[in-house]
């Protein structure tokens, strides 16, 4: 399950209802859809979103009208939406600060992969700006990925390197819930198989020791029952 809030703006409800169904089935379950660049504006003037999905024809001010608009208040990944093909086309929608373009008719499975992708690049530039590069701080604790250090209220704490590079998937990766499957995989490097399931809850569990104030109370890493786990920013 993603956690990621992610606006879908389009005058054709058809699409809409679409790209909802399409993401809801993939685990998204924030998302936010308008029918007008005035709405859309409404909405990304008071809310803050991961990504958001624009069309170019929209009524009144197209998707290009308001697109600077919205980079303005927002560095989120934009991507417009589309049935005109041209390179021209795409230019320009690159020009106005999308950072995606989507043709119509669109491949469903192709432009969840490309949401998915996008999210992943920008969550990791925004650890790595708000990390000065090489250290990522949450609270009370600091990561160093020069010196695989981890600083816990100041002190430097023993960490195994697989505890390290479990710690940085977690910090790479905040509000997402991951299965145990999934976390195996993407820390571990390798197809989860029975038994894995209980390696990840002993990291984990070893990791809530060395960073949360009260383990049995975890303010960091959080169990989703029947879910996986979810690294809450503070």
């Amino acid at each position: 399950m993603y956690q990621a809030n992610i606006l879908l703006v389009d005058d054709e409800t058809a699409i809409l209802q679409l790209l909802t169904t399409i993401l809801e089935k993939e685990g998204f379950s924030h998302i936010t859809t308008a029918t007008s660049a005035e709405i859309a504006l409404s909405l990304t003037g008071q809310h803050n979103y991961d990504l958001i999905i624009l069309d170019v024809m929209l009524p009144g001010q197209s998707g290009f009208d308001i697109c600077p608009i919205i980079r303005q208040q927002t560095d989120c990944p934009i991507f417009f939406l589309s049935a005109k093909a041209s390179d021209l086309d795409k230019i320009s929608g690159f020009s106005y600060g999308a950072d995606d373009y989507i043709t119509k008719p669109f491949n469903p499975l192709e432009v969840v992969a490309r949401i998915k992708a996008q999210l992943r690049r920008h969550m990791k530039q925004t650890v790595s700006h708000e990390s000065n590069v090489h250290s990522i701080s949450f609270g009370r604790f600091e990561i160093d990925q020069h010196s695989a250090e981890l600083t816990v209220d100041g002190h430097v704490v023993e960490c195994s390197a697989q505890l390290f590079q479990l710690l940085l998937f977690f910090c790479e990766n905040p509000n997402y819930v991951f299965s145990k499957e999934e976390i195996y995989e993407k820390v571990w490097g390798a197809p989860a198989y029975n038994g894995d399931d209980n390696t990840v809850m002993v990291h984990i569990r070893k990791l809530r020791e060395k960073i949360e104030q009260d383990p049995s109370k975890p303010e960091y890493i959080k169990t989703v029952r029947g879910l996986g786990y979810k690294f809450v920013t503070k």
